[in-house]
């Protein structure tokens, strides 16, 4: 037995979490070359599609093995009380070439106490994988607020990233996830630190600060009105209006994704939540908390 593995007691049943078996996902990669040198096609075996043109060196894993892997990792990692009701979504772009696995934990949770709000806030591990060469292999961890279904990615948020090269070992990678276990409590005491914080700024000042697109600055002004007055004038409900937006693409927030006939709503999304990581690792953001 390893350093911080859990003690299973001997009637438990685990949660199966998720069956890629038979989904547009259980497909081997395959190559071929091309006529450029130092490039080959990614195929779909059961489609036939090209999906992607990647380096020669190229080596990734097929989804159906990832998951699975960062699957075992989670079960591995938590009691069964832990897995249950865990709430699971897969999204796919480009051609299924992308995928993101999105598991959140209700029964894992911590309760962030402003002066007009108690919210509940859940655990979530994120994993990203790309057989195309434009994602590399990514977990990251961090929160959901269930009182708004926002998803929550801190600054300092635990993530793991491997580039898809002739040295990438599947097995490994699955041992260092499963070896970090995830600091949920320590991400979550930051949050109630910025709960007790108050907002001591001019929004919009401060916001145009550090969004550059002015457009999306005074939507993101509005959308912090609103969340202060359900939470209090804080720095977290500063931060529950990026993750609001980084969490929905509708009326609801005002930030609505453009048509464009491509498959690539997941990818935007998650973009969206980078943004925001970006956002509060700012030094404008930082001085919030040390002021």
């Amino acid at each position: 037995m390893e350093k911080g593995d859990i003690i299973m007691p001997l009637d438990f049943v685990t949660n199966p979490l998720f069956d890629l078996e038979g989904t547009d996902l259980d497909f081997k990669i395959e190559y071929s070359p091309t006529k450029m040198q130092g490039k080959k096609y990614v195929h779909n075996s059961v489609t036939g599609d090209v999906i992607g043109i990647v380096g020669s060196k190229f080596k990734a894993a097929n989804h159906i093995d990832f998951f699975n892997g960062i699957k075992k990792a989670t079960q591995d990692n938590r009691l069964p009380h832990e897995l249950e009701g865990a709430v699971v979504k897969i999204q796919t772009a480009r051609n299924k070439a992308f995928a993101l696995l999105d598991i959140k934990l209700p029964n894992v949770e911590f309760t962030i106490t402003t002066s007009k709000h108690q919210t509940k806030i859940n655990e979530r591990l994120v994993a990203l994988h790309g057989v195309d060469g434009s994602c590399s292999n990514q977990v990251y961890t961090g929160g959901i607020d269930f009182y708004c279904t926002n998803g929550l990615i801190t600054g300092s948020y635990e993530s793991i990233k491997r580039k898809n090269t002739s040295g990438f070992v599947l097995a490994a990678y699955i041992n260092e996830v499963k070896q970090a276990r995830l600091t949920f409590d320590e991400s979550c005491n930051r949050l109630q630190k910025w709960a007790d914080t108050p907002l001591n700024v001019d929004g919009k000042t401060f916001l145009a600060s550090i969004i550059k697109s002015e457009t999306l600055a005074k939507k993101m002004y509005a959308l912090a009105c609103e969340e202060i007055t359900k939470r209090g004038k804080n720095v977290f409900a500063l931060y529950s209006a990026f993750t609001n937006y980084a969490s929905y693409a509708d009326e609801r927030n005002g930030f609505k994704i453009r048509e464009t006939g491509f498959d690539t709503q997941a990818e935007t999304m998650w973009k969206r939540e980078q943004q925001v990581a970006k956002w509060i690792s700012t030094p404008q953001f930082q001085s919030l908390l040390a002021a």
